[in-house]
């Protein structure tokens, strides 16, 4: 069923533990995630970027397609359909109007002032429609080979009049952490993290899982992080497991087949950070 992340997150930092973000590139992602969180029992937040909405067809394509899936399967457990890094007002107003339940608006490259006016606009605009809202602080950079991590860290105390001001549900502050591939072992700023935790009392997202060792991501949860996004994970096990598998078999050739091979290793992934995000939403 589809939900806001607003209960499902508060309970998370309430209880200690995160709820996984893991971003959706195509039909085969949104199979592989939701019938492996079915089987987990666990609640999941699908992450849908601009650009991969501009792939799938538009938001409404995707909404429909994650609902569909979400009736044909009997999926029963919480399910979030979530806008990542939303640029615009536009942007978010027209994912909510498709249906996704949640949005992030991404405005942090913008000075606090006008960052807070952005957000504030979506606020008021997915309150009324029980849609929740998650906003950044800071910038997470996207990592690059040859190239420093030049993420600009959240600062607490304009992380507390953020919140206050925009009413967000959910805060992304930079932490030191940064999208796509490591080049080197990144280094949370664990002291920052639980002071803006203990300033906001909502539940803090941590971008840039993907790569993030184990322990570290355990030590954020007990500082107050309680959305993990993934995304370059699943793609880099997408796109190993393709390339095994054709180059085992020069005469495979059919879709379905290369798909539900391709798949297997996303319902994997999936698997093994839950284990760490110990995400109990609910029991069997």
């Amino acid at each position: 069923m589809l939900v806001n992340a607003k209960e499902i997150l508060n309970k998370a930092y309430a209880e200690h533990y995160a709820v996984p973000h893991f971003n959706i590139n195509s039909l085969e992602w949104v199979k592989a995630i939701l019938d492996t969180m079915q089987e987990l029992n666990k609640s999941v937040i699908l992450g849908v970027s601009e650009k991969a909405a501009e792939y799938f067809g538009g938001w409404k394509l995707v909404a429909d397609i994650v609902k569909d899936y979400i009736s044909f399967k009997n999926i029963t457990i919480p399910v979030v359909l979530h806008v990542d890094h939303g640029k615009s007002f536009e942007s978010c107003k027209n994912a909510i109007d498709a249906g996704f339940t949640s949005v992030m608006i991404d405005a942090s490259s913008f000075s606090l002032e006008q960052n807070i006016s952005i957000v504030k606009q979506v606020v008021e605009y997915a309150k009324t429609r029980n849609v929740s809202v998650e906003g950044e602080i800071g910038h997470i950079s996207t990592q690059e080979v040859g190239k420093e991590n030049v993420s600009v860290l959240a600062d607490p105390e304009e992380c507390q009049i953020f919140v206050r001001e925009t009413g967000i549900d959910f805060l992304a502050p930079a932490l030191g952490s940064a999208h796509g591939i490591y080049v080197s072992e990144p280094k949370l700023d664990f002291d920052r993290m639980k002071k803006i935790s203990d300033l906001i009392k909502i539940p803090l997202v941590l971008h840039g899982g993907s790569g993030i060792p184990d322990d570290q991501i355990r030590k954020s949860i007990k500082n107050g992080i309680s959305k993990i996004n993934v995304n370059t994970e699943f793609q880099q096990a997408f796109a190993d497991e393709i390339r095994n598998f054709l180059a085992s078999d020069k005469n495979v050739y059919a879709y379905r087949k290369i798909m539900g091979i391709a798949m297997k290793a996303l319902e994997k992934v999936a698997k093994n950070r839950c284990s760490v995000f110990d995400c109990r939403e609910k029991e069997k």
